[in-house]
């Protein structure tokens, strides 16, 4: 192998390193940025999942976005139509769980024929 091939090689491994760098990166924006876009719609996150798949992963995306209903808009409708609308479960407390005191436990009672101290 001569010097010019050699430096070529080093130079395309390089580039291909590179390249494939950066596209993971904006892969990985993509899926971060509809994974956000799908919780606000009211629909699960891992749907941004979708885009992994090459080509038609970023359309069906947003084909589900643009004529799905979203969940979001069904309970806005519940809420806004006088409908039976339930709310979702509060999610459990965060942190140490708070201990309320208890009073002490009264003395005990003096036996017969004793004064009280």
């Amino acid at each position: 192998m001569d010097h010019d091939s050699a430096v070529s090689s080093g130079f395309l491994a390089s580039f291909f390193i590179v390249y494939f760098g950066i596209l993971a990166a904006i892969l990985v924006f993509f899926v971060w940025l509809y994974w956000r876009i799908f919780e606000k719609a009211g629909y699960s996150g891992a749907l941004s999942l979708i885009n992994l798949f090459p080509g038609i992963g970023n359309l069906a995306c947003v084909l589900i976005l643009a004529f799905g209903q979203w969940p979001i808009e069904q309970r806005l409708a519940g809420v806004q139509g006088g409908g039976t609308f339930t709310p979702p479960p509060s999610p459990p407390p965060s942190g140490p769980p708070t201990l309320t005191p208890t009073p002490p436990p009264p003395p005990p009672p003096n036996p017969p024929g004793e004064l009280p101290a």
